[in-house]
């Protein structure tokens, strides 16, 4: 309406070449015909699919009124215009993180300080927190609470004789005080909000050389200030973990904004759900492999066969007794061995998992627990999912949790996920409806069988995408974004999602943004080294930040945004002025 088109006449006559029945001389011709050309859909849904490289069988984004609209939106609105460099860390910024309100941003870095920003036209340091004091290497996570009052931050903590493990710190966004400061082990575990006052850490213990048990708690934000008489800690899951795997990298899903999602994304392949504890074996590339029924691999807790009555103990008491008599062929190595009895022990003191994982009606207060774990390696290579009901949501009640029975020592995941490959990054839409996940794949058909050597890992990272409501994957894995570190140096690259659009960094010296609807890369983004993190604001998806090891936090907005921007600053008087005179004279 208006004006027509806001694409300029070299852009609009680059794009009419791609059409086959448009010759030069008509090109000329329509683009001095905006209006005309503004009202011609099936021109702009050609233009559409061939500029864009659409597949045909992807149809039109659901909200757009036009292809002229959505060819505008994807030309218009993302954020790939550097309009600002932030260089006050000095050293790598290691992570991005919005306050809900979009008014601030926190930063990590590994100079060892969170930085809070404010989000204003021309963004600006509010407050620094240097983290030294307490003993800490180097700050790597920061999180806002629901109501932006307080800033969770995860860093790594130098313990006795120079052991490294992880800590978590609360800061009041009132007056930037610390307020409680929380063990993390290990560090990468982050560590995330589940309400408002109520944040999750974890803990590991080692129960082998290549066996431990993963234990997640529950702590009050304000343990400096509670009373002696009120827990401040509570025990919500001790998971075991098998081949040298640990829980890391846990977040929390809201399932009760599943009925309502920001963008119902049209699935044309779907993996299907397996059997009692579900797990997705992601190890498979072509569409005929992905036609036939797969194998499932096997869960981090794995089902006792029935063996007539045979009880767990028994079952644990013959294994010793084939050992003793030489009856276990071929011989076991030590860590076959270990993982073996610990398997065998964990079937008879786990509790078992939640009959149904969907969302119901009557558990729309369910949060989901998601984290990234493993079973053949110490390399991460699952996705574990746990639900946390109501009552387990407050530090109220037993200190250790809910009573269990002295059989159920650990707990189970209820739901597993295997994504064939080191998951390296992990991220929710908006609505909580949608996992993306930032992997490196193994090499298919690979065998492991030794843990602490898992497989070589690929330089293409594969983007994949779940829907925690059916808990399936929804759509083929998004590429462009790479990564060169191999197993023991690979580090997590964070993604972030916004109504429309994923992003995420690469160790490729660029950040990457598609479209979640198209599947399409829309834009990279130059840094001078690695992008370890990427944010949306959260109310204004236009505008995007990369954090880098080039020591830089790059802003970044739409050209629509630009325009706005520049449009509402005003003429300086000495330039009006001096035109003034040159009309009067």
């Amino acid at each position: 309406a208006g004006g027509g088109p806001l694409l300029p006449d070299s852009v609009l006559y680059e794009i009419f070449l791609y059409l086959d029945h448009v010759d030069v001389l008509s090109v000329g011709l329509v683009c001095q015909q905006w209006h005309a050309v503004a009202r011609d859909e099936f021109l702009w849904k050609e233009l559409f699919y061939r500029y864009y490289r659409v597949s045909r069988e992807v149809p039109r984004h659901p909200a757009a009124v036009s292809w002229y609209e959505e060819f505008q939106r994807l030309y218009d609105t993302i954020p790939c215009v550097e309009v600002q460099a932030l260089k006050e860390h000095n050293d790598q910024v290691l992570h991005l993180s919005f306050s809900h309100s979009g008014c601030l941003f926190a930063s990590c870095s590994k100079d060892c300080t969170v930085k809070i920003w404010s989000n204003e036209l021309d963004i600006s340091l509010q407050h620094s927190s240097n983290m030294r004091p307490y003993n800490w290497s180097y700050t790597q996570f920061s999180q806002f609470n629901s109501d932006d009052s307080l800033l969770l931050v995860s860093g790594v903590f130098v313990g006795p004789h120079n052991s490294s493990s992880g800590e978590i710190a609360v800061i009041s966004m009132e007056n930037f005080t610390l307020l409680s400061r929380v063990r993390n082990k290990p560090y990468d575990v982050f560590g995330c909000w589940l309400n408002e006052t109520n944040l999750i850490s974890g803990n590991l213990h080692r129960i082998g050389r290549i066996t431990s048990c993963s234990v997640l708690w529950l702590n009050n934000a304000f343990q400096g200030i509670e009373s002696e008489n009120v827990n401040v800690v509570k025990r919500l899951f001790k998971i075991q973990n098998l081949n040298a795997s640990t829980i890391r990298t846990v977040m929390v899903a809201d399932c009760s904004r599943y009925d309502s999602p920001d963008l119902l994304l049209d699935y044309e392949e779907q993996l299907a759900a397996s059997s009692t504890c579900p797990v997705f074996d992601l190890g498979s590339d072509s569409e005929e492999e992905e036609a036939k029924p797969k194998q499932t691999p096997e869960p981090a807790v794995q089902e006792l066969p029935d063996e007539g009555g045979v009880t767990p103990e028994d079952g644990l008491q013959q294994f010793f007794d084939d050992i003793m008599e030489g009856r276990v062929r071929p011989a076991m190595t030590e860590t076959e061995l270990e993982t073996k009895v610990a398997e065998l022990f964990v079937r008879s003191r786990t509790k078992p998992p939640e009959l149904s994982l969907l969302p119901t009606d009557t558990n729309t207060k369910t949060k989901y627990l998601i984290f990234t774990t493993g079973c053949l390696t110490y390399t991460p290579h699952q996705i574990g999912i746990k639900r946390i009901l109501p009552h387990q949501m407050t530090t109220a009640g037993p200190v250790l949790g809910e009573e269990r029975r002295s059989d159920e020592f650990f707990d189970s995941l209820d739901h597993v996920i295997d994504v064939h490959g080191h998951i390296i990054g992990m991220g929710l839409s908006p609505d909580h409806r949608y996992l993306y996940v930032n992997s490196r794949a193994w090499p298919r058909d690979c065998v492991i069988s030794d843990p602490m050597q898992p497989p070589p890992i690929a330089e293409e990272i594969d983007l994949h995408v779940f829907d925690l409501k059916t808990m399936k994957e929804v759509k083929r894995a998004l590429r462009a974004h790479r990564a060169y570190t191999p197993n023991e140096e690979c580090f997590f690259i964070f993604l972030d999602v916004s109504r429309d659009f994923v992003a995420s960094g690469a160790e490729d010296h660029h950040g990457y943004i598609w479209d979640r609807h198209y599947n399409i890369c829309l834009a990279k983004l130059q840094h001078d080294n690695v992008v370890n993190s990427v944010a949306f604001s959260p109310v204004e998806q236009e505008l995007l930040l990369t954090a880098s090891d080039d020591s830089t936090i790059k802003v970044w907005r739409s050209p629509r945004a630009v325009r706005l921007q520049q449009a509402r600053k005003p003429r300086s008087r000495k330039l009006l002025f001096s035109w003034l005179m040159n009309q009067r004279s």
